[in-house]
């Protein structure tokens, strides 16, 4: 049995007829862009979230971007003030940051969950620090508690970085709501993926939700007249049409993804494995499995000899990027461990029993 990573033409074709009558009914309406299906998939994503507002736009980056944006332009952030953010996320975290002339402060994430937390963050907290990016990495709610309370301590900005989170809950809340704002993506393989690039911000900020949309187009809040100097970065009518059908499916699919990941975590037995830590089963919505190995590279391997197809997410940290070179002699000791041992096993909603099954006998024969 060949098993890939991710089947995403199987995920997609279980709604096959829905996508499809919606595809056609955006081609026959004739209107393409910033349309009824934008607007609609906005309202129903901000309902999904529990926020008052949602923003379409081209991809997860942008809407990060457009976020650290629209906070200059109103005035609470300016070029220089420093935003903490982990330091094993991926690099799109960052690069929103240093898009906007803002310094990234690179915190070590709690090496249990690999996210970051409040006790990590309050150390690098200065003068100019304005605010804190806590990132859901792999799908797990960064324990939000402690952030928000010392945010408010020190008057700084909550963005989230939910990009691998939609539907994972804190408390009774939602990714997408535990902050001042929060960027997501719909990058195909996440879990509400479009069919191509797509992205949205979802805010309580009334504010700087009209900031974020009309930079997003063009710097503009009425046609041809133009607020600021924008971009064009816009959720089309067709990707929003895809996502409206998907989000119907959203919970569903996070419920299958969880009896998978339990599926690994009752029977992988393998001592020289570590398995992914769960606080909270709501908190988590396994966008990813990711285990540790610190033979990573030869376990790999070994899979991918048995047709088990499995990917590093990420093989190699921000501060060792060629785009971040000055940043290469920092010391990061958890994330340079962690980028060196993490493998992500094959998940998605709808896999078959036997592919679960075949996954787990290859790892513990490993």
């Amino acid at each position: 049995m060949t098993i890939p990573f991710l089947d995403l033409k199987a995920v997609n074709l279980r709604h096959a007829a829905a996508l499809e009558e919606a595809f056609s009914r955006v081609l026959r309406s004739g209107w393409y862009i910033q349309g009824q299906e934008v607007k609609d998939f906005e309202k129903e994503f901000a309902a999904y979230c529990g926020t008052e507002h949602c923003i379409g736009v081209g991809n997860g980056l942008d809407a990060l971007i457009l976020i650290l944006r629209a906070y200059k332009e109103l005035g609470a952030l300016k070029e220089g003030d420093e935003v903490i953010v982990p330091a094993n996320t991926y690099i799109a975290s960052i690069l929103a940051i240093t898009e906007n002339r803002l310094v990234p402060v690179l915190v070590e994430p709690n090496a249990k969950t690999y996210n970051i937390d409040a006790t990590c963050i309050e150390k690098k907290i200065t003068g100019k620090t304005k605010a804190v990016m806590p990132v859901h990495l792999y799908g797990q709610v960064v324990e939000m508690q402690g952030i928000s309370k010392l945010a408010a301590q020190h008057g700084l900005l909550v963005i989230e970085d939910s990009a691998q989170a939609h539907g994972a809950y804190e408390g009774n809340k939602r990714a997408g709501n535990l902050g001042d704002v929060a960027g997501f993506s719909f990058y195909p393989g996440k879990n509400l993926g479009a069919l191509g690039d797509a992205g949205a911000v979802t805010t309580n900020n009334a504010e700087l939700a009209g900031v974020i949309r009309a930079l997003g187009n063009y710097g503009s809040h009425k046609k041809y007249e133009h607020l600021y100097q924008g971009v064009n970065s816009r959720l089309d009518e067709i990707q929003a049409a895809m996502l409206r059908v998907k989000l119907q499916h959203l919970d569903s699919e996070i419920d299958e993804r969880r009896k998978a990941a339990n599926f690994y975590l009752s029977r992988i037995r393998n001592k020289k494995i570590t398995l992914p830590f769960v606080r909270d089963e709501k908190a988590h919505v396994w966008h990813l499995f990711v285990i540790r190995s610190e033979n990573r590279d030869a376990l790999q391997a070994q899979l991918a000899a048995k047709g088990i197809q499995t990917l590093i997410h990420y093989p190699k940290p921000p501060h060792h990027q060629q785009a971040y070179a000055a940043w290469k002699d920092m010391p990061l000791p958890i994330t340079e461990r962690i980028h060196a041992e993490v493998l992500s096993l094959p998940l998605w909603p709808g896999m078959p029993e036997e592919a679960l099954n075949s996954v787990v006998e290859a790892v513990n024969a490993a």
